[in-house]
């Protein structure tokens, strides 16, 4: 097989009927401008051969570091399948129309929190947050809420995807596939 899109979707296919809770779930790893890395997870919101999106708020550190650094790497791990994913690429922003309708079609909360949160910014107690809630709740009561322009997504366009599946006594099986011009090469990596 010399499509790691075709293998994706099998073993996110499975994932989604294996893993109880956030089977889409992945790290996400940026860099300052420093070099210092940082990692979290965040939610995979839409994959296809042109990459794997994830939404934020564009204020906050990881917003900051992608717009700064465009590269990212993002891993998968799920555990009861003993199977991982690891991503490597460089990031774009999706466009608006994009960010538009997947913000269409969060919650309601989840979108007034958009609205009140200074994402990864200090807080100085949980009220101050609630408040800020509570304020976004009132502003939208009986109307829409629209995307806040400081929230939007981000596109990590794969050269390097590596699928690792657990064997027994450390014998896991590697298969890494790399970008070579419109396609992939597909090899293996020692254990």
């Amino acid at each position: 097989m010399t499509d790691p899109f075709t293998l994706f979707d099998q073993w996110y296919g499975e994932a989604r009927q294996s893993e109880i809770n956030d089977s889409n779930a992945m790290a996400l790893a940026t860099a300052d401008a420093r070099g210092r890395p940082s990692v979290r997870m965040v939610l995979l919101k839409g994959h296809g051969p042109d990459g794997f999106v994830f939404y934020t708020n564009f204020e906050g550190r990881k917003a900051e570091e992608l717009l700064a650094n465009p590269h990212a790497a993002l891993m998968f791990h799920w555990k009861s399948m003993r199977r991982q994913i690891r991503i490597e690429g460089p990031v774009d922003t999706v466009d608006d129309a994009a960010a538009d309708a997947y913000f269409a079609t969060r919650s309601r909360d989840s979108q007034l929190g958009a609205w009140a949160s200074d994402q990864s910014r200090p807080l100085p107690s949980r009220d101050v947050f609630m408040a800020r809630y509570a304020d976004a709740l009132s502003r939208f009561e009986g109307g829409p809420v629209p995307r806040p322009p400081h929230w939007s997504g981000f596109r990590v366009a794969p050269d390097r995807i590596e699928f690792w599946q657990d064997r027994e006594h450390r014998l896991h099986e590697r298969r890494l596939f790399e970008r070579d011009g419109d396609g992939w090469r597909e090899g293996l990596l020692y254990p």
